[in-house]
C-alpha cells in the first residue's frame, strides 16, 4: 500500500475548468474586439452636411446593427466620463482654491441641457473631420457624456471629502505621493458609489439617446445609424408596431450590458468595502466568477504591468507623483488673491459679452419671459424631488441592506433605470390625445421617467456601504424600529441621499428639454415651461433665445444648489461621515 501514490484530485477536477474558462473568455473577448472593429468602421465612412441623411432606415432587419452603433457610442462616452471624473473630482476636492471656482462650474455644466451643449459644439466638430462621418460621431458621442459624467463626477468628489480620517493619517504616515494615494487609497475608496453612480449615468446616456441621435440643430437636422434614431424615426411614421419591436430589441441589449457588465462590476466592487466583519452574503455574478478561474485576466496583467510602470516617472516630470509642498500662509493668501482676481476677470468679462450679444439679438424682455417660463418647470422639478425621496428611499433601503434582496431587486432596477424611457413617449403621447390630459402634467410623470432613479441608485448604494459591524451592533441592541431609522439608516445614506438629489434634481432640469415637447406621427404636443422653450429655439437655430434659455436654467439650478443642497452637503460632511 505504500508504493501507492495518492491520485492528485484537486488538480485534475480544477484544471480542465480553468482550461474551458480560459477558452470561453478568449473568444467572448475576441468577439468583442471584432464587434468594436466592425462598429466602428462603419463610423468613419465619408460624410458631408450637403448631402447627410435626416432619418434612418426603419427596417427590422437592420436593428441589430443600429443597437451595437448605439452600445458604441455609450461606452465610447462613458470611458470619457471616467478620465473627467477621476481628474475633475480629484482637483475639486484636493485643490482649495481650485473648489470654490469647480463645484460651481459643475453645477452650471449640469444645468446646462444637451441641446445647448449640440447647437454649440456640433459645428466644430463636424468642422475638426471635414467629410468624415467621425465629426457627427463625436459630436454625438460628446452629447452622451454630457449626460453622464455630471453626476459621477458628483459621486467621487462626495467620496472624498467623506473619506474616513483613517485612510487620509494611514496615507500621510506612509508618505504616499499623490500619484499613489489616488490609485491605492482614493480610487479604492470611492469605487462602490463611482460604480454605482456609473451605472445609473449609464442610463442616463440611453434616456438622451434619440437627442443625441436624431439631430435637429440650427434648421438642419442629422441623423446617425443607432436604435435612438430608429425610435425617432418610426415615431414621425405613426409605426408602434416598430416603436415596440425597438423596445423590445432594447430590453435585451439593458439586460445583457446589465448581466456581463454592471453584474460583474458591483461584485467586483465589493472588495473595496470598509469594514471590519465580512458580510454573511456577497453579492455574486457568473461572468464574474468565470473571469476569476480563467487565467487570462492575470495574464494580461503581468503583461501590461510593465507598460503601466513607467507613467510613475511620467506623472514626476509633471510634479504629480512628487509629495506636496509646504506652503507658508502669505504665500497662501497671494497665490488665493491672484487666483480670485483672474476668475473675476474672467467671469465679468463673459458677462459682458453675454449681455451685448442678448442686447444686440433678442432684447431684454425676452429674460423676463424666459424666468417665467423656467419658474414653472422649477415646479415640476421640486414636485418630482419630493415625490420620489418619499417613494424611493425605504425602497433604496430595502434593497442595499439585504444582499438576498439586492441580487434579486437589483437586475429589475438596473434594466427600468438603464431603459431609456423617452422610447415610451411615442405610447404616452398617444394615451394623452386619447384621454385629453394636458402635457403640463403628464411632462412630470415623463421627467420622472428620467429622473428618478438618481435617487434610488444612490440610496441603494449608501445603504449597500454601511459597514457590517454597525448593523450587527444595532442587530445586537435590538434597536427598535424607529430609532434604528433615526440612528444609523438616515444618517449613514444622508450623503448618498443628497448626492442623488442633487443629480435627480439637475436630471430632471435636462429631461424637461425632451419631456416638455413631444411628437407621434406629426402630432406635437408642447407643455408651458423653459424645457419647451430650449428645444424650440435650438430647432430653430436661434441663438439669442438658446443663450437666455441656458443662462436662466443654469441661474436656477446653480440658484438651488447653492441655496440648499449645498447646505446638506456641508451637513453631511459634518455630522454623518464615516470617520
Amino acid at each position: 500500500m505504500s508504493l501507492l501514490r495518492p491520485f492528485p484530485t484537486r488538480g485534475a477536477l480544477t484544471r480542465p475548468r480553468r482550461t474551458i474558462a480560459d477558452v470561453v473568455v478568449f473568444l467572448g473577448a475576441a468577439v468583442a474586439l471584432w464587434l468594436v472593429v466592425r462598429l466602428a468602421h462603419g463610423a468613419a465612412v465619408p460624410w458631408t452636411p450637403a448631402t447627410a441623411p435626416s432619418t434612418v432606415s426603419t427596417e427590422p432587419a437592420e436593428l441589430p446593427y443600429y443597437a451595437g452603433r448605439s452600445l458604441l457610442r455609450m461606452f465610447a462616452a462613458l470611458g470619457l466620463s471616467v478620465v473627467f471624473t477621476f481628474g475633475y473630482a480629484t482637483a475639486a476636492a484636493r485643490l482649495r482654491r481650485a473648489e470654490k471656482v469647480l463645484l460651481p462650474v459643475l453645477d452650471i455644466l449640469q444645468s446646462v441641457p444637451i441641446l445647448g451643449f449640440l447647437s454649440v459644439t456640433i459645428t466644430g466638430f463636424i468642422a475638426l473631420f471635414p467629410g468624415s462621418g467621425l465629426g457627427l460621431e463625436c459630436a454625438s458621442i460628446f452629447a452622451i457624456f454630457t449626460s453622464q459624467a455630471w453626476n459621477m463626477t458628483f459621486a467621487f468628489y462626495h467620496s472624498l471629502t467623506s473619506q474616513p480620517r483613517e485612510l487620509d493619517e494611514v496615507a500621510r504616515d506612509l508618505r504616499l505621493s499623490r500619484w499613489q494615494r489616488f490609485w491605492r487609497v482614493d480610487v479604492p475608496s470611492g469605487m462602490i458609489p463611482l460604480v454605482w453612480n456609473g451605472m445609473m449615468s449609464f442610463g442616463g446616456g440611453w434616456f438622451f439617446l434619440t437627442a443625441s441621435e436624431a439631430l435637429s440643430v440650427n434648421n438642419q437636422s442629422y441623423a446617425l445609424p443607432g436604435i435612438g434614431a430608429y425610435v425617432a424615426a418610426a415615431s414621425d411614421e405613426g409605426d408602434l408596431g416598430k416603436v415596440l419591436l425597438a423596445i423590445a430589441v432594447m430590453i435585451v441589449m439593458v439586460a445583457g450590458v446589465n448581466v456581463l457588465f454592471w453584474r460583474p462590476l458591483t461584485a467586483w466592487a465589493e472588495r473595496f468595502r470598509i469594514e471590519q466583519s465580512e458580510a454573511a452574503q456577497a453579492p455574486r455574478s457568473l461572468t464574474l466568477g468565470l473571469l476569476r478561474r480563467s487565467r487570462i485576466p492575470a495574464l494580461l496583467g503581468r503583461v501590461s504591468g510593465p507598460l503601466v510602470a513607467p507613467l510613475d516617472r511620467v506623472m514626476a516630470v509633471f510634479g504629480l507623483a512628487e509629495h506636496p509642498l509646504r506652503v507658508s500662509p502669505a504665500r497662501r493668501r497671494a497665490g488665493d488673491v491672484v487666483f480670485a482676481v483672474a476668475v473675476l476677470a474672467l467671469i465679468g468679462y463673459g458677462l459682458v459679452r453675454m449681455v451685448t450679444f442678448i442686447g444686440e439679438t433678442t432684447g431684454f424682455a425676452e429674460v423676463g419671459h424666459a424666468l417665467l417660463l423656467g419658474l414653472v418647470t422649477f415646479g415640476r422639478v421640486l414636485l418630482l424631488v419630493a415625490v420620489a425621496t418619499v417613494v424611493w428611499v425605504p425602497v433604496g433601503v430595502w434593497i442595499g441592506l439585504d444582499p438576498r434582496v439586492s441580487r434579486l431587486a437589483q437586475p429589475v432596477v438596473q434594466v427600468l433605470a438603464s431603459f431609456p424611457a423617452n422610447f415610451l413617449f411615442p405610447l404616452v403621447t398617444a394615451v394623452l390625445v386619447a384621454t385629453g390630459i394636458s402635457l403640463n402634467w403628464g411632462g412630470i410623470l415623463l421627467m420622472a421617467l428620467g429622473a428618478q432613479w438618481y435617487i434610488l441608485f444612490n440610496v441603494i448604494a449608501g445603504a449597500s456601504a454601511i459597514p457590517n459591524d454597525l448593523r450587527e451592533a444595532a442587530a445586537n441592541l435590538r434597536l427598535p424600529r424607529k430609532l434604528w431609522w433615526r440612528r444609523l439608516v438616515l444618517p449613514a445614506v444622508f450623503p448618498s441621499y443628497v448626492t442623488g438629489g442633487i443629480t435627480a434634481a439637475g436630471g430632471a432640469w435636462n429631461a424637461s428639454i425632451v419631456a416638455e415637447i413631444v411628437s407621434y406621427h406629426g402630432l406635437t404636443l408642447t407643455a408651458t415651461g423653459l424645457g419647451a422653450y430650449i428645444k424650440d429655439a435650438t430647432s430653430t437655430g436661434n441663438a439669442g433665445r438658446i443663450l437666455i434659455g441656458v443662462a436662466v436654467m443654469s441661474l436656477y439650478v446653480v440658484g438651488l444648489n447653492r441655496l440648499f443642497w449645498r447646505r446638506l452637503y456641508a451637513l453631511a460632511e459634518r455630522r454623518f461621515s464615516l470617520s
